[in-house]
């Protein structure tokens, strides 16, 4: 989304730096490496620990979460949902209200061809200035737009509007049943009237990749849509392998050496 300020990992690490009882809201960032190693988030790591709250899979198993925010669609939503069937690669969208309604038929589309749906808000708005109230109405608005229009009755996954966050907002969607997802892998792809070139998103992915990345990206942008499928393929070649996020629930729930099939 143009406004989104999500994606604060290419702001001052500092403010993941500063102690947790400073401000009032967090916006998500990490330390980004090319050494293809999981990024280092400095105190977010207690909220998370505390809150259920996902951004990366650090079990060192070389496999990716490939994730989508779809705010607006721009018209590569279709392209992308081609790639990811081609390759049999799952991923999970998260969407706004203003994409369920506009675009119905994707929806329906992402749920029948296996995809997640996953939980933006249905108006965006920033949940740190906002009540518990405020909140589960934003969220379950959502849940049921999408279980009007596709088979997915029910919404397990958060991505908080903006990437903001405070210690409140994790606790009180934990207590409405939801996981928060955040990324440890993403870049400035959201702009429409700034892209780059398939190469350079490309480059971005991997560069940045590593084991159990949680990757963010955005499906309005057409580098990403001509991209996706070398990406795939190349990361398949590098010995990596796609799961649902449903998959990194499960294997944290199991007993540590269970096998997961």
């Amino acid at each position: 989304m143009k406004k989104t300020i999500s994606l604060l990992v290419f702001l001052a690490f500092f403010y993941v730096l500063l102690p947790l009882n400073t401000v009032h809201a967090y916006g998500w960032g990490y330390s980004k490496n090319s050494n293809h190693e999981i990024p280092d988030i400095g105190s977010y790591q207690v909220l998370l620990d505390e809150y259920n709250a996902y951004y990366v899979d650090d079990s060192g198993e070389k496999v990716l979460y490939v994730t989508f925010d779809n705010g607006y669609e721009q018209g590569y939503t279709d392209e992308i949902l081609d790639v990811l069937k081609e390759e049999k690669v799952p991923a999970t969208f998260f969407v706004t209200g203003h994409y369920v309604k506009s675009k119905p038929d994707l929806i329906k589309r992402m749920v029948n061809e296996g995809h997640i749906i996953g939980n933006h808000s249905y108006h965006h708005p920033d949940f740190t200035i906002m009540n518990k109230q405020a909140i589960q109405k934003e969220v379950e608005d959502l849940e049921n737009a999408v279980a009007e229009v596709s088979d997915q009755k029910e919404m397990m996954y958060l991505r908080p509007p903006r990437g903001v966050f405070n210690e409140d907002t994790l606790k009180w969607t934990n207590e409405l049943g939801l996981v928060h997802i955040f990324w440890s892998l993403a870049f400035i792809d959201w702009n429409t009237d700034g892209q780059k070139g398939w190469q350079y998103a490309y480059d971005q992915i991997m560069d940045q990749i590593h084991p159990g990345a949680i990757i963010l990206l955005h499906a309005v942008s057409s580098d990403n849509a001509k991209a996706l499928k070398q990406v795939v393929k190349d990361l398949k070649e590098e010995g990596y392998t796609f799961k649902s996020l449903d998959h990194l629930m499960l294997k944290n729930q199991l007993p540590q050496g269970f096998p997961m099939f």
